[in-house]
């Protein structure tokens, strides 16, 4: 059977999907977090509270801490233990 190529000119283009991307600077931080962190989804509003609470530097370095530091173990809590220890 011989490939004919696309019948119409729309399926050329497909259906393209288009992610919108978050409104704030502090919301692509706390989505970062989570996914690198595997926050579980109980979770997940509190990463996004202190992101938004938190001054940015903090909560980043807090961040590179845990990944430096939690070897073994769920990593989740500790960036929430370290983030409860940081000073703003």
């Amino acid at each position: 059977m011989k490939d004919e190529g696309p019948q119409r000119l729309g399926d050329l283009f497909g259906k393209v999907e288009t992610k919108k991307p978050p409104a704030h600077e502090w919301q692509d931080l706390a989505l970062r977090i989570i996914d690198e962190l595997s926050i579980p989804g109980f979770k997940r509003g509190s990463v996004f509270k202190i992101c938004k609470d938190k001054p940015k530097e903090t909560v980043e370095k807090s961040f590179n801490d845990t990944k430096e530091l939690c070897t073994s173990g769920a990593k989740w809590k500790y960036f929430f233990k370290v983030i409860a220890d940081k000073k703003e």
